[in-house]
């Protein structure tokens, strides 16, 4: 069996339930957002947020029956960031299918993104909780300026570690450390709990990304589910490209230069880069820090009690931190 699988299905019965209320709880009276809902929401994915939150519920001792439903709420941002990520960078896959945006074109996926953020603040909305609600909107602000940020420095060679880090950090890591945190706020648990949970959420969510900017250089397209290099080929400068670009020699740059200057590459280009990267030693680098921020985040669980969520909370962090796909 497949690592990545076997230690997942540990999780099988929260994964259970987190896609049957997904199944049960998105809806809608125009036919076509129910399509794209099932093709991007209702598909392949890691419900690694939704899980997040489930697990630091239950840490926190919750009990309420209402735990998966209010779980979706991650979900539905998650997707409808991807959604709205697919239009920006025009890209064509999406897990291993085609992107909602390359089916029924763009302006439907991100009305059908728009109406997944909706239909979570209206799950937030409906547990009249305004600590709960503040989080939300205030993560949901920061997830869009991290797309801003993004976009700004799309093709920016001159991207810094700091600027990267700040966009990795809004656009990603936001999502989680809100996941865990909450999961403390709707349990009732206290201010020095949700700050713990939020900042092991914080630590891991940014990890996984940079876990994820690895594997854009190191894996295959069907391991990895979107093209090897995509991106490098939008113009994204990420961690593993920003220390490869700083120890370049003249030569080597001004080929990098001139591929997000023209943003017309050949093929042949593109691999040529990617074998640059790949071959370097920053790849461990990166994997070197990412490991580091996966054990910044498991010292913020020190302080809770010994339980079988904790040590959940302890293998999920350690697994996304050294996963292969």
């Amino acid at each position: 069996m497949d690592p990545d699988r076997k230690f997942l299905d540990r999780f099988k019965k929260d994964f259970k339930e987190i896609e049957k209320e997904l199944n049960n709880s998105f809806k809608s009276r125009v036919k076509m957002i129910e399509d794209i809902g099932r093709h991007s929401l209702l598909g392949e994915g890691k419900r690694l947020r939704p899980l997040l939150f489930v697990l630091s519920c239950r840490l926190c001792r919750y009990k309420g029956d209402d735990i998966y439903y209010l779980s979706t709420i991650f979900e539905y941002l998650h997707n409808a960031s991807l959604l709205h990520d697919d239009v920006i960078d025009n890209a064509d896959i999406r897990r291993n299918q085609p992107s909602a945006s390359s089916i029924w074109g763009n302006s439907a996926a991100v009305l059908s993104g728009d109406y997944l953020s909706t239909k979570a603040m209206s799950i937030v909305l409906g547990t009249n909780n305004i600590q709960f609600m503040r989080m939300m909107i205030d993560t949901a602000a920061r997830m869009s300026e991290g797309q801003f940020m993004e976009l700004v420095h799309t093709n920016n060679l001159n991207t810094s570690k700091e600027e990267y880090m700040e966009i990795i950090i809004s656009k990603t890591a936001e999502l989680t450390a809100a996941s865990c945190a909450s999961g403390a706020i709707i349990a009732g648990a206290g201010n020095e709990e949700t700050e713990d949970l939020r900042k092991f959420g914080l630590n891991l969510g940014i990890h996984f990304q940079l876990v994820d900017d690895l594997l854009d250089y190191t894996l295959s397209e069907e391991q990895f589910g979107k093209p090897v290099g995509k991106d490098l080929r939008e113009g994204k400068v990420t961690l593993p490209l920003i220390y490869t670009i700083f120890n370049m020699g003249k030569k080597d740059l001004q080929r990098v230069e001139k591929i997000f200057r023209d943003n017309k590459a050949d093929e042949k280009e593109y691999e040529d880069l990617i074998g640059i990267v790949r071959n370097s030693a920053n790849i461990e680098k990166v994997r070197t820090e990412a490991k580091d921020f996966m054990e910044k985040a498991c010292t913020f669980l020190k302080k809770f009690p010994e339980s079988s969520y904790k040590d959940d909370l302890i293998a999920l962090n350690r697994y996304l931190a050294e996963r292969s796909s």
